[in-house]
């Protein structure tokens, strides 16, 4: 039986799909959930698997293509088979019809033809245009629009010399501007404005002494990723580097579980509880910010937290992330202290509850023990500030929250078991 390759919805309220490439060939074999295309949404470019085992066949759509989201771009069907008859799934609201492509194509035409003509009959609405026949000559040469050009002869009568006028003046004036963001940075822009003028944000800031979370990354880095490329044997786990995003998204993912409605989300209905603690890392690509998720990080050993943060973070900076890489997080780290900042406050991303602004470790004249014997001392301090809607999240919870995982930092090792 043939199956149908459509342009998917990846995202709310998504209307079309731009297709980038596809991974295989006409009359190529393809196999179930192998990469099969690339399309383009507002969040980034993402690999889209075969729905199917096959030979695909009837590709109807090339590379650089809008495609309607429900749209039939091509078949899998079983070698020999042929496509069925041609046709266009079109998705209106919650209704889904089929028509023939050609009807689809012809229906797009009437519209514009439609279109065209009324905009071509909307000045015999109006009186008619009074002008000299040189002044019309001079419009249609200098691709003037009369519409904007104001007569000074009698009655109104535009003249050769308002024509002359009106394309001097369209030549000097500035260029529009143009705005040349990508999808991914104007989805940003949306999604930080409705978060920041909808979410009650609320902050709270504690610094820390980072030299065991420094003492941690050197000692388990090479034990841990060691083991973890002695167990794998693979190309993806060489040259890997235990990072302090690493270790802090582990910690995190450790504290939350002790405080389950920081990893909460707000709904229609209210507070709902994840039952998974998946954790987002905010990255910057080329033109945006992109959040891919760690999947069920408080049961995921460092290792495993090591090789996925890469691997997504590879993906971000080419292009390449797939749904699943951004589906699901429940709480955020924005870590960058690699830019040499030293704090700053994060945006919350929707229906999350909190994410974890994290500064760069540096070196800090502090307090150094407790009572009598507390004196002077440089120590390695870092900064973080916790964001909460604070209609999921209070003071209290958020405090107790940060004074837990500033526990978990200073003794990490501990923490992790």
């Amino acid at each position: 039986m043939a199956i149908s390759v459509v342009m998917p919805a990846l995202e709310m309220a998504q209307e079309t799909g731009k297709l980038i490439s596809w991974l295989k060939k006409e009359g190529e074999s393809v196999a179930k959930g192998e990469p099969l295309l690339e399309i383009e949404t507002d969040k980034a470019v993402m690999e889209i698997e075969s729905p199917g085992d096959g030979v695909l066949v009837g590709v109807k759509i090339e590379a650089g293509a809008e495609v309607p989201v429900g749209r039939t771009i091509a078949w899998i069907v079983r070698p020999g088979e042929d496509p069925p008859s041609d046709e266009v799934a079109v998705e209106s609201g919650r209704k889904t019809t089929a028509v023939p492509a050609a009807s689809a194509i012809s229906t797009a035409a009437s519209a514009n033809q439609s279109a065209t003509s009324a905009h071509s009959a909307a000045p015999s609405a109006t009186q008619p245009v009074k002008i000299s026949p040189k002044a019309r000559r001079l419009a249609s040469e200098r691709g003037v629009n009369l519409a904007d050009v104001s007569g000074s002869g009698a009655g109104g009568e535009i003249l050769a010399s308002d024509i002359l006028a009106a394309a001097a003046s369209k030549a000097s004036a500035p260029a529009p501007a143009v705005d040349s963001s990508s999808p991914i940075s104007r989805l940003m822009a949306e999604r930080t404005t409705q978060s920041w003028t909808t979410v009650p944000h609320f902050f709270i800031t504690r610094e820390v002494d980072a030299g065991a979370l420094n003492e941690a990354r050197q000692k388990l880095g090479p034990q841990i990723l060691g083991a973890k490329i002695e167990e794998s044997r693979t190309e993806k786990s060489r040259g890997l580097k235990l990072t302090h995003t690493d270790l802090l998204v582990a910690l995190v993912a450790r504290v939350l579980l002790k405080h389950p409605r920081v990893n909460a989300s707000w709904t229609r209905e209210g507070v709902r509880t994840n039952p998974e603690i998946n954790i987002g890392l905010a990255m910057a690509v080329d033109d945006g910010v992109v959040a891919p998720v760690i999947q069920n990080a408080a049961n995921s050993t460092l290792g495993e937290i090591a090789v996925r943060r890469r691997d997504l973070t590879e993906r971000a900076r080419s292009g390449k992330l797939r749904p699943a890489d951004i589906a699901g997080g429940t709480f955020t780290i924005s870590n960058l202290g690699m830019f040499g900042v030293d704090a700053f406050t994060a945006i919350i991303i929707p229906p999350q509850a909190a994410i974890l602004a994290v500064g760069r470790i540096a070196d800090r004249v502090v307090p150094v023990g407790v009572g009598p014997d507390a004196h002077p001392g440089v120590r390695p301090m870092m900064t973080l500030t916790l964001s909460s809607d604070h209609r999921v999240v209070d003071g209290a919870r958020a405090a107790e929250f940060l004074r837990d995982l500033v526990e978990a930092i200073l003794n990490p090792q501990q923490s992790l078991g």
